[in-house]
């Protein structure tokens, strides 16, 4: 039915959804009203009233939180006219690299000054388009354009051979997944292409919404055509005809770059009833995501695609056998698809060659925080933390480093003496930490570390589904216990219970959310004891 679909284009037509509009689609699709009623109000996206003139969404997460969101979001509403003017703190917008973050109407501004222009009538939205300079990576096995997709074109004029030397590659290679758990690739994809139900489908998760976490962001940018070439390998290999890139809808300028990568694509027949002359149909859509973090887990994100509430399912059963409306599903991220093209165009040995001393391939990582150049970089796998510290420029203004996470929100703080631990997935959970999605978060001396685990509990807080349970008041007890401890309102031991309630959450939530949700503070007592406020 696609009623989410059509839900975001009445959104995008007229700013808002509204009761009539509700009532003509229920009737129209012969959909309860009760349901569209239910989707509207669980997906942040969705707006019920008229907005204003201009929007201004301003992060409060970690990285922004460090780098003065909330006197900025002060300034803007002392100056906005509430009439005309909404100012909306909101989650991770993704742009870790330049906090804080601020977006008039969907739109990022690199300049601050450039709100307050707008906000006054004397400056305007600027375009937001891709970037026609894209940077040279290392993955990318392609000198110009007009070679885009030469190793699916020429791998599919044996497609018996096809799915043998995919599978063979990407085992060698020892690609793990990098969306976050580090599974497998080639066992993953083996898996699906093993499934005897049809049809199948091919997912790209593409909405990373973690603070700190913005290299796929990077990726569809710039290296789109290796992600759509991954996906079509993955399609042909394991039978699946369609494929659909899950998009976070904060993502203009990449859906941008992704549709015309599309387009090309289709255009050199790399896409469609003979995708790559395979004989075989593939194709890809986009799916914007209405909003939300859980929706990056696999399967909230199907839930989504299926036009129900975006809710994790309980597991087992795993999307590899019973995914998309119960059919068999490949999932996987932006940069795990890019990377499996690569390594399926140039080989294992070319990949275990990339990696640093004794470790494979390459990583792409993003960093944040108290460093001199943040940003995503490409690095030899196995790179130690201090080395990619000093490749983003070093420590701000040379202050000591203090402390860091080495995947993302969801992962363990870790001190300075670990800054020589491998970014690397074992070498990290040996550490006492995760790789996760590879979003390592530098904090300088002299940062307070308490505020900031506080802050990333409440995203988890703030971003929990509410499906179970511990993870709905798990979190919201443990926000309100740190906030007491904060004020004064509570004595420092009341902490103590959030060892037990961690291991609640960690153990009876459904999905990995509310699992992790109590990593930062939890790993924070651990380390820095000192810090709590006293």
């Amino acid at each position: 039915m696609k009623i989410l679909r059509q839900l975001s284009a009445l959104q995008h037509r007229q700013g808002y959804v509204d009761d009539d509009s509700l009532r003509e689609m229920s009737r129209r699709l012969n959909v309860p009203l009760y349901r569209l009623e239910g989707l509207v109000s669980f997906y942040t996206h969705f707006r019920r009233s008229a907005p204003p003139r201009h929007t201004v969404t301003v992060c409060r997460d970690v990285i922004c939180s460090m780098f003065g969101a909330d006197a900025l979001c002060e300034r803007i509403q002392t100056v906005a006219d509430a009439g005309s003017v909404a100012v909306e703190e909101v989650s991770c917008l993704g742009r870790c690299d330049s906090p804080p973050v601020v977006a008039v109407n969907d739109v990022p501004l690199p300049a601050h000054d450039q709100v307050f222009a707008l906000i006054d009538g004397s400056g305007s939205l600027p375009e937001n388009a891709p970037t026609d300079s894209p940077r040279t990576w290392l993955c990318d096995p392609y000198s110009s354009a007009n070679e885009h997709y030469a190793t699916a074109i020429q791998l599919c004029q044996s497609p018996d051979e096809l799915a043998e030397a995919c599978l063979g590659r990407l085992s060698e290679s020892n690609l793990r997944g990098m969306g976050g758990a580090g599974f497998p690739t080639g066992r993953k994809w083996q898996m699906v292409a093993s499934q005897p139900t049809h049809p199948k489908y091919v997912i790209c998760n593409a909405d990373e919404s973690e603070p700190g976490t913005f290299k796929d962001r990077v990726i569809l940018e710039e290296l789109p055509h290796l992600m759509i070439e991954g996906m079509v390998l993955a399609g042909l290999v394991v039978g699946a005809e369609q494929g659909i890139v899950y998009l976070r809808h904060e993502y203009d300028r990449e859906r941008q770059a992704v549709s015309r990568a599309l387009d090309d694509a289709r255009a050199r027949g790399v896409l469609g009833d003979n995708a790559a002359g395979s004989g075989r149909p593939f194709d890809i859509e986009v799916f914007i995501s209405p909003g939300g973090y859980i929706l990056g887990e696999e399967t909230a994100l199907l839930e989504a695609l299926e036009d129900r509430r975006g809710e994790p399912r309980n597991k087992p059963p795993y999307p590899g056998s019973h995914g998309l409306w119960g059919r068999p599903t490949l999932i996987n991220n932006v940069e795990t698809f890019a990377l499996a093209a690569s390594i399926v165009c140039r080989g294992p040995d070319w990949w275990h060659e990339q990696g640093h001393e004794e470790f494979s391939g390459l990583k792409f990582v993003c960093i944040s925080g108290d460093i001199e150049r943040p940003g995503v970089y490409e690095i030899p796998h196995g790179t130690p933390v201090l080395e990619l510290i000093r490749l983003a420029g070093g420590m701000r203004d040379g202050l000591p480093l203090k402390a860091f996470l080495p995947g993302g929100a969801s992962s363990n703080f870790l001190t300075a003496g670990h800054a020589d631990t491998p970014l690397d997935f074992d070498a990290m959970q040996r550490a006492g930490s995760m790789l996760g999605t590879g979003a390592v978060i530098v904090i300088a001396e002299g940062r307070e570390l308490f505020p900031l685990a506080t802050n990333l509990v409440r995203f988890f807080r703030n971003e929990s589904c509410g499906k179970c349970v511990p993870c709905r008041v798990g979190t919201e007890k443990a926000v309100g216990l740190l906030e007491q401890v904060r004020l004064g309102a509570s004595p420092p031991r009341d902490l103590d219970v959030l060892d037990e309630l961690g291991e609640t959450l960690e153990q009876t939530s459904i999905c990995g959310l509310g699992q992790v949700a109590l990593n930062p503070i939890l790993s924070m007592l651990r380390h820095f004891p000192d810090e709590v406020p006293h």
